[in-house]
């Protein structure tokens, strides 16, 4: 059987989690955790990168650090994970779904300002397949209403838009390093902040609502209680085995790359006949390979493919159902205009296993069950 995903590994992670246990240092913000915010600080532009638990409490540092307001309203497509509401909801915040562009599954930026009231408070993005959205066009709207972006790249590391970083072009981004994500820690992710100005603000967040951070940096003689906050640190050993991958980011980018680019070679005879749908990168953005996907013709095709493939050892996926049509997306959201492509965009699609030690041989015998199930 060829999984839809094997979570990233390389030889160092045992390495590194043993040297966090050897010298006693296994909680929040120890040695491995400040090193691979360096990694990312220098990787991406960002003036700070501060590693969470999840990408999910990366994008509620995001809304704390907005102070998103009970009744705000915030703008982001209904073709997103759970966690892209959620930290908004937890505020009391309404989630305002608009429609997506069917090429890239992106948020339909021409529709983003019609969407707007005087409620809305922040644009979240998201950068969907590392793909990134229509950023130039999404800043300058934002910029005209007084509005905060909070960028999802929850699948987006090392991919570019014009050149950027994505997480690095709103005011704050969110990384995932979730065990599905291009390098892993198992559960965990990073806020990207782009003003310094916030940066004291999202380290009292992160660490419980005090100034513990100054307090280990020699800038204050005890630490103490000053604002609200939570515990969004994750442990030095989950920070041991990303940084063990971030060293090899380049090599596991390139790795992923060539499965993708067999993938689209593989199957291209079948998009140029009509009888799929292949992913759509526009000019302007690198992406990184985060995943593949075809889309058949109807949910009834996409059902039988799915079925076809795994009676043949491989397992294949389809995910988000679209947040407004969810019974909490109906209770806490709304839909502005529309629904044109985002339900049917979304029944569509089906992804094919990538991941780092994916063989070309493996993506050649995959690409081939689907052009025998189409012949």
């Amino acid at each position: 059987m060829i999984n839809f995903n094997v979570p990233p590994y390389v030889e160092n992670a045992m390495t590194y989690i043993g040297e966090c246990v050897k010298n006693q240092k296994i909680c929040g913000d120890g040695s491995y955790t400040k090193k691979c915010n360096e990694w990312i600080e220098e990787r991406t532009g960002t003036a700070k990168c501060l590693l969470t638990t999840s990408c999910t409490h990366a994008t509620e540092m995001a809304a704390l650090l907005a102070d998103i307001k009970p009744g705000d309203e915030v703008i982001m497509p209904a073709y997103t994970f759970v966690s892209t509401a959620d930290a908004f909801v937890l505020r009391g915040a309404v989630p305002v779904f608009v429609d997506i562009r069917p090429d890239t599954m992106n948020i339909d930026e021409t529709l983003i300002e019609a969407a707007i009231t005087e409620k809305t408070k922040a644009i979240v993005p998201v950068h969907y397949a590392g793909v990134s959205c229509e950023m130039d066009v999404i800043m300058d709207i934002a910029r005209r209403h007084h509005l905060i972006v909070i960028e999802d790249a929850a699948q987006g590391i090392m991919s570019t838009y014009k050149g950027k970083a994505l997480g690095t072009i709103g005011d704050y981004g969110c990384f995932s390093f979730h065990e599905t994500k291009n390098y892993s820690m198992g559960e965990g992710g990073a806020l990207l902040i782009q003003d310094p100005a916030h940066i004291e603000a999202a380290e009292i967040i992160r660490e419980k609502g005090t100034n513990r951070s100054k307090f280990f940096r020699g800038q204050v003689d005890k630490y103490t209680w000053v604002n609200f906050g939570s515990s969004y640190l994750p442990s030095d050993m989950n920070a041991a085995y990303l940084y063990a991958q971030l060293e090899k980011a380049e090599e596991i980018n390139e790795a992923r790359l060539a499965c993708y680019n067999r993938y689209y070679e593989n199957l291209k005879e079948l998009a140029d006949k009509g009888l799929i749908e292949l992913p759509v990168v526009p000019e302007g953005c690198v992406h990184n390979a985060h995943m593949f996907f075809v889309k058949a013709k109807d949910i009834e095709e996409r059902t039988a493919l799915i079925s076809y493939i795994k009676e043949n050892g491989v397992m294949a996926v389809f995910h988000y159902i679209p947040l407004h049509t969810a019974p909490a997306g109906l209770k806490f959201g709304r839909f502005h205009g529309e629904d044109k492509y985002t339900t049917k965009e979304s029944e569509r699609l089906l992804r094919l296993p990538m991941y780092y030690g994916l063989t070309l041989e493996q993506v050649d015998k995959i690409s081939g069950l689907v052009k025998s199930f189409y012949a």
